[in-house]
């Protein structure tokens, strides 16, 4: 998304163009599709996580230019607020030992990172929604200096001809305009890549979307947003709020989200990216030279930039990626349900549940998207969102359940043999599985530490809402240093 740009306002002959390239790109990918053009499975995952950086009171610190010229390290880049910064890391194979040596370079890099922080004063916390966040600080200038966000924001704005309203009901209840995305940038994730082959991307993905209910329940870490205790995974009702290119109007026609869950398992990537195409209009039309047809023809790798370039500013919560690495074209999907933190160890744990599950869910005969109506997925995703560890989801064989419940009884066991199926080392399964039961035993996650956290230290030891929320960030950020798995986090 960072991704530099050099164009600020666009045409209607340039939407035009733009348009005939995505199908062009679109005749190009199902080409290469049909001719099996595409790189053999390697076992490749990756990691994104999105960070905040704070001064010492916990407060959001507006220099992330500044943190990231002294860390100076191409796996660190921006964000779209000035209090972001994200750091991405090389792709591993998944099998053996990878989940303690992605836990030992996260950690030796974030360290690294958050010494140069302290150099400006400024520090790194890895939360879904940084609690001391205001609305205050939504304006204009808290944007990070890059074209694309700025031409973005003004894209966005223009398409929806208003103000964006963030209307959120839970635990509290907000209701604000904003003249800005960039409470967008309030929501920072962690994002987990699999690279895939063509024949199994929608397998994966409609596992994927069949468990985005439990990961948000059992990973949920958000829940505060501009001083108000909202869901317990506030981020997804933020982010489809937050760039929502839609009016009332449009909203009541039932005009499609740029957030979008979707509305249909699928039967091949194609599928994705067409509805990108067919429902939603360009933000960022800008064409590149290469035609991919031609390029096709000569037998060049074409990059499909129109298509890649559409396919980012459409915020599907499993994205699905082309990509060329190394001269040969492959697919992924990127899973951006998950909130940031609350340790390394617990996103690590997160990663070994999605990996061992999905491959699990995969394998199986009777797949649970064949059991599950969309609508059930579509509904257990809001569930988890909105009440954390003590959703209840609608699962095919249990009726409505705990997820607790299901995700000891039934899920965490396919997760185990997933991981096998995978070549993990046992040790590796045991230790961040084991994270997981723990959570689901204690009802414990980041999201319910943060909200017992808060309430200790306004009812007990007497501090109004914005003292109480510092006093918890600051607690947060003093653990996540520790690394300790967050269900192990005294609450007083």
């Amino acid at each position: 998304m960072g991704e530099k740009v050099e164009v600020t306002e666009f045409s209607r002959s340039d939407r035009q163009r733009y348009r005939h390239k995505l199908r062009r790109c679109l005749d190009t990918l199902q080409r290469m599709l049909d001719e099996e053009r595409f790189e053999s499975a390697r076992k490749l995952m990756g990691i994104e996580i999105e960070l905040n950086l704070t001064d010492a009171a916990g407060r959001p610190r507006m220099s992330n230019a500044e943190v990231l010229r002294r860390i100076a390290s191409p796996d660190f880049q921006t964000e779209l607020g000035l209090f972001n910064i994200e750091v991405n890391i090389p792709p591993h194979r998944l099998t053996g030992p990878v989940f303690s040596e992605l836990v030992e370079e996260l950690r030796t890099s974030l360290d690294y990172a958050d010494r140069k922080a302290a150099e400006l004063d400024a520090r790194i916390v890895m939360i879904g929604i940084l609690p001391t966040l205001t609305d205050a600080h939504m304006a204009f200038e808290t944007i990070s200096d890059n074209a694309r966000y700025t031409l973005l924001n003004d894209q966005i704005l223009q398409a929806r001809g208003e103000d964006i309203r963030l209307h959120i009901s839970g635990v509290e209840r907000l209701d604000t305009t904003s003249t800005t995305i960039v409470s967008e940038a309030a929501c920072t994730s962690v994002q987990f890549h699999l690279q895939v082959t063509p024949r199994n991307f929608a397998p994966l993905w409609n596992a994927a979307q069949s468990i985005t209910g439990v990961q948000c329940a059992i990973g949920a870490n958000s829940p505060f947003l501009f001083g108000r205790e909202l869901w317990r995974e506030t981020r997804p009702i933020l982010f489809e709020q937050a760039c929502d290119t839609r009016p009332e109007e449009l909203i009541a026609q039932g005009v499609r989200p740029l957030t979008w869950f979707g509305e249909r398992w699928i039967d091949s990537v194609v599928d994705l990216f067409e509805e990108n195409v067919k429902y939603f209009p360009s933000l960022l039309p800008i064409c590149d030279d290469e035609d991919p047809l031609e390029a096709l023809d000569r037998g060049d790798v074409p990059h499909l930039r129109e298509l890649r370039l559409h396919n980012g500013t459409i915020y599907r919560w499993n994205r699905p990626v082309y990509d060329v690495a190394r001269g040969k074209p492959h697919l992924r999907v990127e899973n951006r349900v998950l909130p940031a933190g609350p340790t390394v160890v617990d996103i690590m744990a997160n990663a070994a549940f999605y990996y061992g599950l999905v491959r699990s869910l995969v394998d199986e005969e009777n797949p649970v998207w064949e059991r599950m109506p969309y609508e059930v997925a579509t509904e257990n995703f809001h569930a988890g969102a909105r009440h954390g560890i003590d959703a209840e989801l609608n699962w095919p064989g249990h009726g409505t359940v705990p997820v607790t419940r299901l995700v000891l009884d039934d899920l965490l066991p396919r997760a185990y043999e997933g991981l096998d199926r995978w070549g993990i080392d046992p040790r590796e399964r045991d230790e961040y599985l084991g994270i997981i039961e723990q959570r689901c035993l204690l009802r414990t996650n980041g999201a319910s530490w943060q909200s017992a956290m808060f309430r200790h230290y306004r009812d007990t030891k007497g501090m109004d809402r914005l003292e109480a929320l510092r006093a918890m960030t600051l607690r947060y950020a003093e653990h996540m240093r520790g690394g300790e798995p967050v269900h192990t986090w005294p609450t007083d």
